[in-house]
């Protein structure tokens, strides 16, 4: 008995080791999504430019991406001009500014140029909330339906694009028939 009480230490450390060495092998832009293959929540917010109020029926249609950004989001920052050059190529973008002041966000696109069809201002975070964003940069891929098909976390950079997630986006446009 006294051995078996010396060597629970010992079993509850290789069990813990055991588990954190397997999360050296994940990869963090993977994180699970509760949204895949739903719709994209409902929310009514303004447009970071003009009067307008957007809502989830104006994401239908056509597929896109749904890039949340923020002007404080560094990474956001090497992430923009490959949106631009998406956005030149046809790919359909829609903003999400998460979190961020109306103002600093205008000033961002009319310095950094503006690569979003739609661009929703969510100061308090609460569409955010709803898609379960863990920070900025996400993207999320929805189809024409308005399903949520893939979120990607973190720097969309041109190698990313062309080798992982430009075949989903050409998937859900072949399957829109556009």
């Amino acid at each position: 008995m006294r051995r078996l009480i010396l060597l629970l230490p010992l079993v509850i450390f290789l069990g813990v080791a055991v588990f954190l060495y397997r999360g050296l092998f994940l990869d963090p832009s993977e994180l699970p999504s509760a949204l895949i293959d739903k719709p994209f929540p409902a929310f009514s917010l303004p447009a970071v430019e003009g009067d307008q109020l957007i809502t989830q029926q104006n994401l239908l249609g056509k597929p896109s991406l749904v890039n949340v950004w923020a002007t404080w989001c560094v990474a956001c920052k090497v992430e923009h001009p490959v949106l631009n050059k998406l956005a030149s190529m046809g790919v359909n973008i829609h903003g999400v500014n998460y979190k961020d002041d109306n103002a600093a966000a205008q000033k961002w696109l009319s310095e950094f140029h503006d690569p979003y069809q739609l661009n929703i201002s969510d100061p308090k975070g609460t569409l955010g909330l709803d898609l379960g964003v863990y920070g900025a940069p996400e993207t999320f891929f929805v189809d024409a339906k308005g399903i949520i098909r893939h979120k990607f976390v973190g720097v969309i950079d041109e190698a990313i694009w062309r080798e992982k997630l430009a075949p989903l986006y050409q998937q859900m446009v072949d399957e829109a028939g556009q």
